[in-house]
């Protein structure tokens, strides 16, 4: 799996499926991306946040939960985020 040109944000989500709540295909999408494809930089908002870099277009993406709150912290999300901002909420 790559992340096509054209994206900008990968949302994920849990569904029910026979009475429990599982990843929805995104979610396994950015869990393997962030396993395979993916060069983690930086961890910010103790753990909640965490900046990568695509090594094949240079292009930076945040590891978010906006659900935290949710079962098991929420599902992820995985969005494009500019290097001034990265700059700025990871302190490099």
């Amino acid at each position: 799996m790559t992340i096509q040109s054209s994206e900008i944000e990968i949302n994920g989500a849990w569904i029910e499926q026979n009475g429990k709540m599982v990843a929805d295909p995104n979610s396994v999408r950015i869990a393997d991306l962030i396993a395979n494809k993916l060069l983690k930089l930086a961890v910010a908002d103790g753990g909640f946040s965490t900046l990568y870099v695509n090594q094949s277009d240079s292009r930076l993406w945040e590891l978010s939960y906006p659900q935290s709150d949710g079962h098991g912290g929420g599902p992820p999300r995985l969005s494009q985020i500019s290097s001034e901002d990265a700059s700025l909420k990871y302190k490099f």
